[in-house]
């Protein structure tokens, strides 16, 4: 069965963004040590999962790293060319910024049902990046196998959260923790 993934930047008190969604705070450059390790994470992945309002960013911004050589950043070309699904209830194929999404398909069906499918088809891992209700949702489904929680050395006291639609409790293996040269903590979790 094909793995989800989560893979997903933290603020030491929990944050994923500010209140208007500012990522001033990410330690944005990695030291080759957490590089690395992002690449054995998604070198098995073959799918990317978003949810809307991340894809509308995600999907415009690697798509300009990997047309523009000067603006090329590394991973540009796995985040480009990998096959995306974007989950919204508003998008469709005809609107215009979806038309310009290559290597993406959209999904509206129910989030369970879908991921219990996609999980059983044929294919290497599955990876989701963030969006704060999106991921919210998967977490709150039980739908995520590993959580790769990139804790970045900062505090933002308020912002947007992944766990606030979480009202039962759920329990976690730890898997694995390591500290990058950059200052970023990666904590690794399985669902029990």
């Amino acid at each position: 069965m094909r793995k989800l993934k989560l893979q997903i930047q933290l603020t030491i008190d929990g944050f994923i963004a500010g209140t208007s969604g500012e990522m001033d705070w990410m330690t944005m450059d990695w030291s080759e040590d957490l590089k690395e390790y992002v690449r054995k994470l998604t070198d098995p992945v073959d799918t990317i999962l978003l949810g809307k309002n991340l894809a509308q960013g995600f999907i415009p911004y690697w798509t300009e790293a990997y047309h523009n050589p000067e603006k090329i950043e590394e991973g540009a070309k796995i985040l480009f060319e990998t096959p995306k699904i974007v989950f919204t209830k508003t998008l469709t194929p005809a609107d215009p910024e979806v038309s310009s999404w290559q290597n993406t398909r959209l999904s509206s069906g129910p989030l369970k049902e879908t991921l219990h499918t996609l999980k059983k088809a044929n294919g290497g891992d599955m990876i989701v990046y963030g969006g704060g209700q999106f991921v919210s949702s998967l977490i709150k489904e039980k739908l995520i196998d590993e959580l790769h929680l990139f804790i970045n050395p900062a505090i933002i006291g308020q912002g947007m959260q992944i766990f606030q639609d979480i009202h039962a409790k759920q329990n976690f293996k730890l898997l694995d923790s390591n500290q990058f040269e950059c200052g970023i903590m990666v904590l690794t979790y399985k669902p029990i």
